[in-house]
Formats: C-alpha cells, sequence, structure tokens
C-alpha cells in the first residue's frame, strides 16, 4: 500500500510540470513570433504610415479647437490599416511551417499545433499594445491643446487597439482554416472595397447591423455634446473584445484544441460575450437621449448655462463654456466698430444645434428672430471665426439673423467690413467665408443659419475698403451709420458715403 502510493503521488506533479513548461513554451514562442512580427515591412510600413498621419493630423492649424468627444473617434481610422498588416502578415507567420516544409520537424516536438497556434494568437497582443500606446498619444495631443474642450470615452480609444487584436486572430484563423498563401491578400482587398472603398453602402442610421462593423463613424459636420452621442461605445469594445477571443479561440479549436476543457469553456464565455456587446449595440439610440437631442435643439435655454462679457452675454453647452473667451474676442472687435445705438447695444450669443435627425445631418438652422440673438455653432477655427463675425455683423446691421439673412442692398458692405476689417489678413477671411473661395463677382457667404449673398458690386466695394486706411473707413462708418444701415440703401450710396469710387451695378440677391 505504502509502495503503491509513493510510485502514484509523483505523477500529478509530473502532469502539472509538464503542463507549465508547456505554457511556458506557449509565451516564449508567442514573444519570438510578435518579434518576427514587428519586424515584418508591412507592418513597419503600417505603423510608419500610423505616425505619420497622426502628426499630420495633429499639426493641422484647423486642429487647434478640438472636440475630444469627437477626437477619441478620430482615432479609429488609422489602427485599420495596421489591422489589416497585422492580419497579413499573421496568416503568413502560421502557414510559414507549411511553406517551408518544417511541419513535420514541429510533429515530433511536445509543442502541439494547437499550443503553437495559442502562441500565434498571442503573438499580435504586443502590437495591439503598440497600437494603444499611438491611440493614447494622438488623444492626449489632442486634450492637451488649448483650445480643447469636451471629454473623451475610454471605450472609443479602445477600438482601434482591439481591431488590431480582432484582425490578427482572423490572420490566425484564416492559415488554419486555409492553407493557400493568396487567402489573406484576397481577405485585405475585400475589406478594402467594402469598409474602405465605399462598395459597402452606409446609410447613415445609428441602428442595426451598422454596429457590427470594426470601426463605426456616425459623426456629422459638426461636434455634439457628449450626452448627446448615444454611441454604445461600452457595448461596442465588449463586442470586439470578445469577437476576437472567439476567433482566437476558433483557431485553436481547429488546430487540435478542441480536446482541452479549458479552451472549450473559454471560447463559449468569448463567444457569450461577444454576442452579449452585439445584441445589446445594434439596440438604437437610448429614448433618454433622444428626449435629451430634441430638448437641446428645441430649447437650448433649458439646458445652457450663460456667462456674462461685457455687453455680450454667452449661452452655450457646458463643454464649450471655455471657449467663451474667444467668442467675446470676436464679438469685442466686431461691435467697437459699430457705430450709433449699435455700438452699445446688448447682444445674446446663443450656441445652437438640432441633432433630432441624428448625428450625421448638416441642415442649416433657422435664424433666430430673436432681435439681438447671435447663433455660434460648435466648431471654431479657421473660417469658423469670419462666419462667426459675419454672423454678429449682421445683427447688429439689421437687429436680428432673420432680417440679415435677405439683406440684398448697400448695407452688406457694411456688414462685411464690420466683420472682416479688423482681421489681420480681411481678404483670406473674405475668401474663406465665400462659399466658393473666391475674391471677384457674387457669392455665397456661409453661415451657421441662412447663408448671405453678395453681389460683384459689394465684392468689389469691400476690397477696395481693404485697401484703404482702416481708422478713415472705420471714422466714415460711424459717421454714416444711421444711413448705411437704413433698409434700401444702395451699394452705390454706400461705397460713396465711404469714400470709394467704384461702378458696382445694381443690387441683386443673385448674380
Amino acid at each position: 500500500m505504502t509502495a503503491t502510493a509513493l510510485t502514484q503521488r509523483p505523477a500529478p506533479a509530473v502532469a502539472a510540470t509538464g503542463t507549465r513548461n508547456s505554457w511556458a513554451a506557449v509565451l516564449a514562442l508567442a514573444a519570438f513570433e510578435a518579434r518576427r512580427l514587428f519586424l515584418r515591412l508591412p507592418v513597419l510600413l503600417a505603423f510608419a504610415l500610423h505616425a505619420a498621419w497622426i502628426v499630420w493630423r495633429t499639426l493641422r492649424p484647423a486642429d487647434d479647437y478640438p472636440v475630444l468627444q469627437d477626437a477619441d473617434r478620430a482615432t479609429q481610422g488609422g489602427p485599420l490599416l495596421v489591422g489589416l498588416a497585422v492580419l497579413l502578415c499573421a496568416d503568413q507567420a502560421v502557414l510559414r511551417s507549411t511553406r517551408r516544409d518544417t511541419e513535420r520537424h514541429f510533429a515530433v516536438l511536445a509543442l502541439g499545433v494547437w499550443r503553437r497556434t495559442a502562441a500565434h494568437a498571442l503573438s499580435v497582443v504586443p502590437l495591439a499594445l503598440l497600437t494603444a500606446v499611438a491611440v493614447t498619444a494622438q488623444f492626449t495631443w489632442e486634450a492637451l491643446k488649448s483650445g480643447a474642450v469636451g471629454r473623451g470615452s475610454v471605450a472609443e480609444l479602445l477600438t482601434g487597439p482591439l481591431v488590431v487584436l480582432l484582425f490578427g486572430a482572423v490572420g490566425v484563423l484564416l492559415a488554419r482554416l486555409v492553407t493557400s498563401a493568396v487567402a489573406a491578400p484576397l481577405l485585405v482587398v475585400v475589406f478594402l472595397l467594402l469598409f474602405v472603398g465605399g462598395a459597402f453602402p452606409y446609410s447613415g442610421q445609428e441602428t442595426g447591423f451598422l454596429w457590427l462593423d470594426p470601426v463605426v463613424a456616425t459623426s456629422g459636420a459638426h461636434p455634439y455634446p457628449s450626452d448627446l452621442l448615444g454611441r454604445p461605445a461600452g457595448w461596442h469594445a465588449l463586442y470586439l473584445a470578445g469577437l476576437a477571443l472567439t476567433v482566437a479561440l476558433l483557431a485553436v479549436l481547429v488546430s487540435g484544441g478542441r480536446r482541452s476543457r479549458a479552451v472549450q469553456a473559454a471560447f463559449a464565455g468569448a463567444l457569450a460575450l461577444a454576442v452579449l456587446g452585439g445584441v445589446v449595440q445594434t439596440g438604437g439610440v437610448p429614448a433618454r437621449t433622444v428626449a435629451a437631442r430634441t430638448r437641446a435643439s428645441v430649447a437650448p435655454e433649458k439646458v445652457q448655462p450663460c456667462v456674462r462679457h461685457g455687453q455680450v452675454r454667452y449661452c452655450a453647452f457646458a463643454e464649450w463654456l471655455p471657449r467663451v473667451d474667444g467668442w467675446a474676442r470676436v464679438a469685442d472687435r466686431v461691435q467697437a466698430l459699430a457705430g450709433g445705438p449699435a455700438r452699445g447695444r446688448d447682444l445674446l450669443v446663443r450656441q445652437r444645434v438640432d441633432v433630432r435627425g441624428g448625428l450625421t445631418g448638416d441642415a442649416a438652422l433657422a435664424p433666430s428672430t430673436r432681435p439681438g440673438q447671435v447663433t455660434v455653432g460648435t466648431s471654431w477655427g479657421g473660417n469658423r471665426v469670419p462666419e462667426f463675425s459675419t454672423a454678429v455683423a449682421g445683427v447688429l446691421v439689421a437687429g436680428d439673423e432673420k432680417a440679415a439673412s435677405v439683406v440684398c442692398d448697400g448695407r452688406m458692405v457694411t456688414v462685411m467690413w464690420l466683420s472682416l476689417a479688423w482681421q489681420s489678413d480681411p481678404e483670406s477671411a473674405l475668401r474663406g467665408v465665400r462659399l466658393d473661395d473666391s475674391l471677384t463677382g457674387s457669392a455665397i457667404v456661409v453661415s451657421r443659419t441662412e447663408p448671405l449673398l453678395m453681389t460683384a458690386g459689394q465684392t468689389k466695394v469691400v476690397r477696395a475698403l481693404f485697401g484703404r486706411p482702416f481708422y478713415g473707413v472705420a471714422a466714415r462708418v460711424k459717421a454714416h451709420w444711421a444711413e448705411l444701415t437704413a433698409p434700401g440703401v444702395t451699394t452705390a450710396r454706400a461705397a460713396e458715403l465711404l469714400g470709394v469710387r467704384a461702378s458696382v451695378g445694381a443690387d441683386r440677391c443673385a448674380e
């Protein structure tokens, strides 16, 4: 009895030691394969392009005022390229033994096929972590800019690294299912055609199967408050993580790991996570988010705090309050050039959005009929500055946004001079605020509400004023304010009052 016990007791220890050694070998092989993956030319090139894209995007002057709930989603495009490169190289790494006819040598080792498959799946993890570092650096760079507002989402930032993890797992599974070396390149081409090249139709909706895509871009032309987004980013991250684990474990199962109860249990758990995340994320925009969108669109005064700077009260969504100082500098410069009662007039600058139709809408807002109210959008910097200054000037001249949107006479000269003359490069600002980027002829002047219209004659007069001494023109504007802002004043009369001799033609809204 004692002899039997002595001969039987070491067996579990030997088995446990063998298991530990096997998994140590798996991790060692995973580290080796990860190093080889990173040194592959497609992966190096993908990471280099990703880094270059991050630098180019974050150094653009138009990106000096990022909105962080958009900046986190902007990190998701670059990892797609990295993921495709990892898919291709992971597939080739698994097929290496078949391609070089060394599989028969591996067959005599204690490390079975399914454990080697697990090592290949694990080799993708360091590349996903490196992608996470790049994503974090990109978002941090944006968040540290002085003009940044809003708040980002960790779940949105996880999407990029999880996509790399998923694509790498797909490459490993594909190699175990199809031994052809052309399968992975063909899959990459199909993905590029369907999701990047636009062959896969995108309806712009926020529900349904759209969220089964790896990356979902439901942003529109303008940023929106974070509590109005309604994106199931957390569930999507769970879906991607579960799907990546499911694919990796499926590759292990088809390689012979089906005999391991631990692998079977892990596969079942990963599949449950993927299904849970996938089902919940397709449930549509929550009812409370729909109600919040309607309230913010129809009655923003109920959700916006207000602050006063001088004669102007600024009401904005809480995340945009740090931008008030920038708006105030523009509004003060414009109002300082006005004459008559407009110079001392109280104004209300209100931030407005219309997100009732979803995040992808880009319809112009209806101009306000409230006297003295000016609309400001959620974007800032670049052409948005002269766009806002033109809105302020229009209200100072016409009284309200609705009246300013239908100005067809010589008052347009006063509006555009007030809006642009104080800026460092008025002609560049004029070009930026015109829809066709022109400096001659008639044009549409862009606005967050209804656009304004400039005739060729008005354009000629405004440009002539830019070439004259600033303070001399400012004195004439204030001296003749009443006539310059009177409805019906002609462009020819406005030019005469401001000391410009030019052939301006008739005042027509369209030429």
